[in-house]
């Protein structure tokens, strides 16, 4: 498929640029430590900052911050969904610790938050190129008794913004095995959204292509969209719901078999988790419901999920999960396809 390479060219050409902003922000710790240094993001209690004088990024613990200027701008993200643009400030409270976040916005009042209940900050660039986050990964396995490989490979990338974010996604798996046909999944995802006047709710469109050697499918193309909303928004626990419409165009082919193409419109659910533990350990969970609405009975599902643990810095190691399901198959055909990867991930922009 030629288009993965495509995105998979476009990802690297959006970590090229990737941007460093003069270390002049301002942090001074409960013990007392005083740190110049570049405030790149805020995830999960964990404050991941730059310094001149030390390689990679240095994870801080958010609630052991006593006080913090910074005249950069930035996007914070709060537990009832509201998103503002500002410079930043945490002052220190005379003979008790400072527990709301000033955020100076550029063509507003200042605005005070408590720093509980915000749930993600990160730098805004004026540039389009800087504004980019994601990840790119690698994975393989052999196994010698059967002469069997597995080989994965996998990129993201994200353009988040004020009030609206989008996304794109790439997943590829080979497996080839002494004495069997080679097997291969190939999966491209995009999707944005755009937040409402109402707290933590959103509308979003997407539109996702498969390919599938086990299940026999040589493209099916998926497009829809929806309202969802934030059922839990805190700085360690993400769940979203969303629900709509979707139509798919399906193509069948086997080496001696081509099944007519399908049109199915259906209903959408998709729910979104993520997990996050202190600069350590991350659970991302994606999984859609497909109730065919011009085919009644016939549900489809899909998932993917990974689990990733920090090694260093921005490598990561990962778990990966994926699967597809269809209860009404062409005769002949497989319903399922699903299957693990484990490699390596590393992530550049704020993530």
């Amino acid at each position: 498929m030629r288009l993965r390479w495509v995105l998979f060219t476009a990802t690297l050409l959006a970590v090229w640029p990737a941007a460093a902003r003069e270390k002049s922000d301002v942090l001074v710790m409960r013990n007392g430590d005083r740190l110049t240094c570049e405030i790149k993001s805020l995830t999960a209690d964990t404050l991941y900052i730059k310094l001149d004088y030390a390689l990679g990024t240095i994870s801080v613990d958010w609630f052991k911050v006593d006080h913090l200027e910074s005249n950069q701008l930035f996007l914070v993200k709060t537990q009832n969904g509201e998103v503002y643009t500002g410079k930043l400030s945490l002052p220190k409270a005379e003979g008790e610790r400072p527990v709301a976040l000033d955020i100076i916005e550029p063509d507003g009042p200042e605005v005070q938050i408590d720093r509980t209940r915000v749930t993600q900050i990160d730098q805004s660039f004026e540039r389009f190129w800087h504004r980019f986050n994601g990840s790119i990964g690698l994975g393989a396995t052999y196994s010698k008794a059967n002469q069997t490989g597995q080989y994965s490979l996998s990129s993201d990338v994200e353009y988040p913004r004020e009030r609206w974010a989008a996304s794109a996604s790439y997943n590829s798996n080979l497996t080839s095995n002494s004495g069997a046909s080679t097997s291969t999944r190939n999966q491209i995802y995009a999707s944005a959204y755009r937040l409402l006047r109402w707290n933590n709710w959103y509308y979003t469109g997407f539109a996702g292509f498969l390919q599938s050697t086990e299940q026999s499918i040589s493209l099916q193309s998926t497009f829809g969209g929806g309202i969802g909303r934030y059922l839990v928004n805190t700085n360690r626990t993400s769940i979203m719901l969303a629900g709509g419409f979707a139509f798919q165009r399906i193509n069948y082919q086997q080496e001696t078999l081509v099944a007519p193409s399908q049109d199915v419109t259906s209903a959408w659910i998709n729910s979104q988790v993520k997990l996050l533990q202190f600069d350590r350990t991350s659970l991302n969970v994606n999984a859609s419901l497909l109730p065919a609405l011009s085919d009644p009975g016939r549900v489809q599902f899909n998932m993917n999920a990974a689990y990733y643990i920090k090694i260093y810095s921005k490598l990561k190691f990962n778990i990966s999960f994926y699967g597809a399901w269809d209860n009404r198959p062409p005769p002949s055909f497989s319903g399922s396809d699903y299957g693990t990867t484990v490699g390596v991930d590393w992530t550049f922009g704020n993530r």
